[in-house]
């Protein structure tokens, strides 16, 4: 049986976290007891350290606030009014940082992520440690990713569009 990530895995910095998210399963229990195992193949990393791409750059805001906390919750967000995106909060209280999940086997683009779990804004704050809906446990394989900047972020200028902060597995052993 594979096994949850512990908190500690989340409560560190970002940049250590989103390409360790790579090749990780993501497990959804459904209502009426279906359950899917998704591994995560592309993330990109939003860093509450002055980071203009980041959500919480502005501040703590009611949006934004499960990103102030310790790293292991979930942050999801409604963009164009449809689509949910799912994001693991990173780092300590206070550091403000999260993960977009992209990716995942089969599944490409977040939007599409967020449909396939059927997300929803219940699942704000959830935390990955304790939820009987939503959780990911480790992997043994091994994995080799690339990484290139992150998407639709130009409004966030320089040197913040250039990051190679968009992480993508291209292997797993």
């Amino acid at each position: 049986m594979k096994s949850r990530l512990p908190g500690g895995f989340f409560q560190r910095k970002v940049l250590e976290v989103a390409p360790e998210l790579l090749g990780k399963i993501l497990v959804r229990q459904f209502d009426g007891g279906l359950q899917n195992r998704y591994v995560i193949n592309e993330v990109e990393a939003y860093s509450g350290d002055g980071d203009r791409a980041c959500h919480a750059s502005k501040g703590k805001t009611p949006r934004t606030e499960v990103m102030f906390r310790e790293g292991g919750l979930v942050y999801v967000y409604l963009v164009y009014g449809i689509h949910w995106l799912l994001n693991i909060v990173t780092g300590k209280e206070g550091d403000a940082s999260a993960v977009l999940i992209r990716g995942l086997e089969g599944i490409d683009g977040p939007g599409r992520v967020g449909k396939a779990l059927q997300l929803d804004k219940s699942f704000y704050g959830e935390n990955l440690l304790t939820s009987n809906r939503i959780w990911i446990e480790n992997s043994e394989q091994q994995v080799e990713f690339t990484t290139s900047p992150r998407i639709g972020i130009n409004y966030a200028g320089e040197p913040w569009v250039s990051k190679n902060w968009r992480y993508l597995l291209i292997s797993q052993e």
